[in-house]
């Protein structure tokens, strides 16, 4: 009696599984992949180029705007969102029209494998997320034993150049930075993406600048003050690849790795 009645529940509980998925981010569009959804993705954001299979599907929303109607034509069962982006408004109609949202932000390395986990849930065979998370946990571990130091070195990551943002500490990405000994010139304060002018950044002598735009246009800006600024002096001045740096996937350990290469490099330097 009580297996019948455990056999009864189990067939009368909803199923997770989707059949239908809408990704409104490039990084969420990455993610869902990742964890084994990606053939049933019908729709994507702009700008999700990865992996290459995502280009050739329509796009239904921009950073600040989501096409709602075409959305509703699409009829997805899982609409996957980046919630701290620019599109709260859009976000709350459509879970006023019905549709199951999932919020993919991840803040932090560790969580980027336990969204993994957790979009799993929607796929048909969860095995597929579940490894690709254990895989990240696996190779973030060994990155953190091969690169981990007690010697920091102040840097500035730049964004923008007229005018000019940067990231606070404690906000994505800084804390790929910090895994080989990066120290962010720009403390944690109450705006994650704050915009600054040079003089706050020479008096805070980075001896190295990461920037996610073209290199060469980063260091003609900084040639004015090469004499007052020690990353520029040291010619330090490096381009990350923006797409594993800035969004939060299983990409971002070739971002740790790209980072840490260049920490090493410049740490090892001071020492000859």
């Amino acid at each position: 009696m009580r297996l019948r009645l455990t056999l009864i529940l189990l067939l009368a509980a909803p199923s997770l599984a989707a059949e239908r998925v809408i990704s409104l981010s490039p990084a969420a569009t990455e993610l869902i992949y990742a964890a084994g959804l990606g053939s049933k993705l019908v729709a994507v954001s702009e700008y999700s180029d990865y992996p290459p299979q995502a280009i050739k599907l329509e796009r239904v929303s921009s950073y600040n705007s989501i096409n709602i109607e075409r959305i509703i034509a699409l009829n997805p069962d899982l609409i996957v969102a980046w919630k701290s982006g620019g599109q709260g408004k859009a976000l709350r109609r459509l879970q006023a029209l019905g549709f199951r949202l999932y919020y993919s932000d991840a803040k932090t390395l560790a969580a980027i494998p336990n969204r993994l986990e957790e979009l799993s849930e929607f796929a048909s065979d969860p095995g597929v997320g579940k490894q690709n998370a254990a895989n990240f946990r696996q190779e973030l571990k060994k990155l953190k034993q091969q690169y981990q130091t007690n010697d920091t070195i102040p840097y500035f990551y730049q964004l923008g150049q007229q005018p000019i943002y940067t990231v606070t500490e404690g906000h994505w990405p800084s804390e790929i930075f910090s895994v080989c000994g990066g120290r962010n010139i720009f403390k944690g304060g109450p705006v994650a993406y704050p915009q600054v002018n040079t003089e706050q950044i020479i008096v805070r002598q980075p001896e190295i600048i990461f920037t996610s735009v073209a290199k060469s246009s980063v260091q003609s800006m900084w040639q004015t003050w090469k004499e007052m600024v020690p990353a520029v002096q040291e010619g330090r001045i490096w381009s990350l690849n923006p797409d594993w740096l800035n969004r939060p996937t299983p990409r971002s350990l070739k971002a740790v790795k790209e980072v840490c290469q260049y920490i090493q490099q410049a740490t090892e330097s001071r020492h000859r």
